[in-house]
């Protein structure tokens, strides 16, 4: 029973249980000022800035870089190719690549290019304006060589990008071959499927700073995920000691996986750096973001599905040539993500996935916004559907009939992944109960049988997402409570516009029953926070929220164990409330006050096992059948994400992602041509969908908690670019009644139109 403390206050009772709440964010009032520093706002006494010169041929052999304008030209401080930079360090493989350490990535091209937008040269200037006027004066002199865009022909081309070496890096295989199956099934359907290669087009693109300090040590600041990733690389790039390196990230404007990495870019700074002893900073445009940064997808699945004569899943077969572009360093391990969950939310007993990573002469690929799993729901989604057409079935019926029961979980899929929990079923009828899914069943047979109105569609998809990280990955979080009485939290964590900052201090001042202003958020700091993995995989609140709780916890216990010395009672007699420890008799102690005896602090390391959030997205379109104009209607959207800390937080997420979701079902693409030119230039080449083109969305809820960690979070930044593609081309082809030869994404009115007139692409 609680008791009433000094001032009549109710001991024993958490006023203060942010969790499940959406209070303001604290990020945005100095956004919304404009008071907010990004690294292009940070300028140092005599900064330089770098201004890169890009390839102009996806392939061929390097003959010569002329700088020696560019040096005479005023307010120049240097310009380089490789040949003037001997000592320039390579970039280095991360620790997750398993191409052969032969594919060499230099800072600047050396000898070859191999894809259109690497950099040959740079030019230091004291300003970006004059370094661009300098850098025009470049001179490049290339000898073509053929380009290989495809993967699979690239696979199996006698042009060879790395001279001795199969242009195939490497090749996984997950689960067992099903060939005896697909031979003897009743039911075998068969898709080959590709995921368009897409532009993490965040608000702020890439940046980097890099200072030397006067005590020899090495400040960086750069627009990224992962500041203690970049501090190790950095380290290891240049012998230096990790101790005197300093990486900050500011605030960040976006990033969607592909801030994660360290890059050429970054390479080429840092030694500029250390070579004039001067701060040097690089601020990518555009231009440069859309040719030269890292793409994602761009996977080619080719697929197999056999069944029974009840539509019972008996295998399923995926053969993979993932395009990771000039270079494998930054994309190799994302299609191996693909292969992971490849098996969805369904019951397979067989299932084989053989992924071949291929170089081509494209951009690297690397993370995107759900790296690898969107490329998976996809083509299981995709094969379902087809399947429930062959059998004449219901998709959702069909469905029904393969989900794993909820009994069996936890579930170990055939390729490893341990699916900690899901109810399929339950998210599926809530799905289509918000859609109105019979009205809509029956809408759509009235307009086939009389004709009027538009084609009517309806798509389903449901998803198993994967987020934590890789296996054993863990995250470093720490708790104190500093002589003022506020809590400071610190997390390895980094937030990049996510708004994580307030979910980590809704969950420190749940656990400590005080104001979200007592909680202070220290992240993307190296100085500040000693160690820690980064933001993605949707791991932010999931492992490093629940690494700031238990560190809270064990904050509380000691200072338990203290407040009941310092008082004289048993642990057991006091209550805890808003700070501050009651005894039944009204004496009391503050947080503060119990550091007589020493800090109060913890520092926790969690390494929980990875999450599978789960949900079924349903998509409604209508097309007119003359002019194949598409709209899409409505997106139902049901979600399980485990305990959610912050509503809002995770709508803002849902909706997101489901846009970019979108942006690949029916708008968005990178082309090449045969030379292995890309054909986006500006935004205005790129069909990043609009408000205008958001449809109505409806949002369910379910909450599964995760039975793996004390919040029962799980992570829910990416589910909407995972569910959303594969429920609306599902859709365009149930409106065509099946027929989907031809309909590859982005799903255009063109494609549409040829379709509905079964003419080939």
């Amino acid at each position: 029973m609680a008791r009433r403390g000094r001032n009549g206050r109710r001991q024993g009772v958490a006023r203060h249980n942010y969790i499940g709440t959406s209070p303001a964010r604290a990020e945005d009032p100095n956004i919304v000022r404009g008071s907010e520093r990004y690294v292009a706002d940070i300028t140092p006494n005599g900064c330089l800035d770098a201004v890169f010169v890009r390839s102009y041929a996806a392939h061929g052999r390097l003959l010569s870089v002329d700088c020696d304008a560019a040096r005479e030209a005023e307010g120049v401080v240097g310009a380089f190719g490789s040949g003037d930079l001997p000592d320039l360090p390579e970039v280095r493989f991360p620790p997750n690549c398993r191409a052969p350490q032969d594919m060499r990535w230099p800072a600047l091209a050396r000898g070859r290019v191999r894809y259109a937008g690497e950099p040959v040269a740079v030019v230091v200037g004291r300003d970006r304006y004059r370094a661009e006027d300098a850098a025009s004066t470049i001179l490049v002199d290339i000898d073509p060589l053929p380009a290989v865009i495809d993967p699979a022909e690239a696979a199996e081309s006698d042009v060879k990008l790395f001279e001795g070496l199969d242009n195939v890096s490497t090749v996984r295989e997950y689960g067992a071959p099903v060939e005896d199956v697909m031979s003897t099934a009743p039911i075998v359907v068969e898709a080959t499927i590709r995921n368009q290669r897409l532009l993490p087009t965040s608000i702020e693109a890439r940046a980097i700073l890099v200072v030397p300090e006067e005590d020899g040590s090495l400040s960086i600041w750069a627009s990224h995920q992962a500041p203690h990733r970049l501090r190790r690389a950095v380290a290891k790039t240049f012998d230096l000691d990790p101790a005197r390196l300093r990486v900050v990230v500011p605030r960040v404007g976006g990033a969607f996986g592909a801030k994660s990495q360290t890059f050429p870019e970054y390479v080429v700074v840092t030694h500029l750096a250390l070579r004039y002893g001067r701060p040097v900073r690089w601020i990518e445009d555009r231009r440069e973001a859309l040719a030269g940064a890292t793409h994602g997808r761009g996977q080619t699945q080719r697929l197999r599905m056999a069944a029974d004569d009840e539509g019972r899943i008996l295998a399923f077969e995926a053969l993979i040539d993932a395009d990771i572009g000039g270079y494998p360093h930054t994309g190799d391990f994302v299609p191996s993500m693909t292969a992971w969950v490849m098996s969805g939310a369904y019951a397979i007993p067989r299932l084989y996935v053989r992924v071949r990573s291929i170089v081509t002469n494209q951009t690297p690929t690397a993370s995107y916004r759900g790296a690898g799993r969107p490329e998976a729901a996809f083509a299981i989604e995709r094969m379902v559907d087809k399947l429930a057409y062959r059998l004449d079935v219901d998709p959702a019926e069909l469905r029904l009939r393969n989900y794993i029961p909820p009994e069996n979980f936890p579930y170990e899929s055939p390729t490893g992944a341990v699916y900690d929990s899901g109810r399929h079923g339950d998210v599926l009828r809530q799905a289509l109960e918000l859609a109105g899914y019979d009205k809509l069943r029956a809408e759509q047979q009235r307009r086939r049988s009389t004709g009027e109105g538009p084609l009517l569609g309806i798509g389903i998809a449901s998803y198993v997402e994967r987020s934590g990280g890789q296996p054993g990955t863990n995250e470093w979080g720490s708790v104190e409570i500093d002589p003022s009485g506020t809590i400071v939290a610190r997390s390895g964590t980094s937030p990049q516009g996510q708004g994580n900052t307030t979910a980590l201090e809704q969950i420190v001042a749940s656990a400590f029953d005080v104001e979200l202003d007592s909680v202070t958020v220290v992240q993307g700091d190296t100085a500040r926070v000693p160690t820690g993995t980064g933001t993605f995989a949707s791991r932010s609140v999931q492992v490093g929220g629940s690494a700031l709780h238990s560190a809270s916890r064990v904050v509380l216990d000691e200072a338990r164990r203290r407040a009941a010395k310092r008082l004289e009672v048993a642990d057991a007699d006091l209550s805890y409330e808003e700070g501050s420890f009651f005894t039944a008799d009204g004496d009391s102690v503050d947080l503060a006050d119990l550091l007589d005896d020493g800090p109060l602090t913890s520092e926790v390391e969690l390494a929980p096992p990875q999450a599978f959030p789960f949900g079924t997205y349903v998509a409604v379109v209508e097309i007119d059948p003359e002019s194949a104009h598409m709209k899409l209607v409505k997106m139902v959207v049901v979600d399980d994400c485990g305990v959610v800390i912050s509503p809002e937080g995770v709508k803002g997420q849902t909706i997101g992602s489901l846009v970019q979701g979108i942006g690949q079902a029916l708008y968005e693409s990178v082309p090449y041509d045969d030379i292995g030119q890309p054909l986006v230039g500006s935004l205005m080449d790129y069909a990043v969908p609009t408000i205008a083109e958001v449809p109505e969305i409806t949002i369910g809820e379910s909450v599964t908690p995760n039975p793996n960690t004390p919040l029962g979070a799980k992570g829910a930044g990416e589910a909407g670019c995972i569910g959303a593609p594969p429920a609306v081309v599902n859709a365009i082809v149930d409106a065509l009644g099946g027929y989907d030869d031809g309909i590859s994404m982005p799903v255009t009115p063109e494609k549409v139109w040829r379709a509905l007139n079964r003419l080939p692409v």
